[in-house]
């Protein structure tokens, strides 16, 4: 299921020297494929639905990739919108291009966030934690940053993996898409991030799973 992924990106820091492995890179935004259109459009329904019902005044986007979601966040937002990747010539081209007065765009590592305690009232990582090396010390800098919601989405295990198989893709790796290096069940995302906050609401737009969670609770 990799080519149905919501975003490219470069996701996750350089540790050690060593970069995490590009995730996705199939361009499902101008996809005319169906499936993929119909698997988007619920997807981005349910996180847009999720949105409005946080209405942040600020948003931190960790893992931003290109920045599609990001500027239309920017247009939904009244205060800043800031996206965060690794340092990327691809992508900072595509920053470029997307110019909103409330939006910024800036290279840096999600596990040692550049901003203060809740200088943002929201945070949100859409399919970047399956990515990064060490995805609980960063929920805690979101959280950290987020004064007051934190929205994420991961894909679905097992279910992810078995339909990769299904269509015979990585079958070495038992239908693991390159750079995946996390995978959670839905009841296991909800522990993690119950550890952190309140899960408002907890949504499974196939083959996703989505949080709202409330910081501080």
């Amino acid at each position: 299921m990799e080519k149905t992924a919501p975003r490219q990106q470069a996701v996750g820091p350089v540790t050690g020297g060593t970069s995490v492995p590009t995730g996705n890179t199939y361009d499902k935004y101008g996809s005319t494929n169906p499936v993929v259109r119909r698997l988007m459009a619920r997807f981005e329904r349910d996180m847009f639905e999720l949105l409005d019902h946080a209405r942040p005044v600020s948003i931190l986007d960790v893992g931003c990739g290109e920045g599609v979601l990001t500027e239309q966040w920017a247009d939904r937002t009244p205060g800043r919108v800031v996206g965060i990747d690794l340092e990327d010539p691809k992508l900072r081209s595509e920053w470029e291009r997307r110019g909103r007065p409330n939006l910024e765009f800036h290279a840096g590592d999600g596990h040692t966030l550049p901003y203060a305690d809740g200088e943002f009232e929201a945070a949100t990582a859409m399919e970047v934690l399956e990515h990064v090396p060490d995805p609980a010390a960063v929920l805690a800098e979101m959280f950290r940053v987020a004064s007051r919601w934190v929205l994420v989405s991961v894909p679905r295990e097992p279910l992810w993996r078995g339909l990769n198989m299904a269509r015979g893709s990585y079958l070495r790796d038992f239908g693991n898409t390159p750079g995946h290096l996390n995978h959670w069940s839905k009841r296991s995302l909800a522990t993690l991030l119950g550890h952190h906050g309140e899960i408002v609401e907890l949504r499974s737009p196939f083959p996703w799973t989505m949080a709202l969670v409330r910081a501080g609770a």
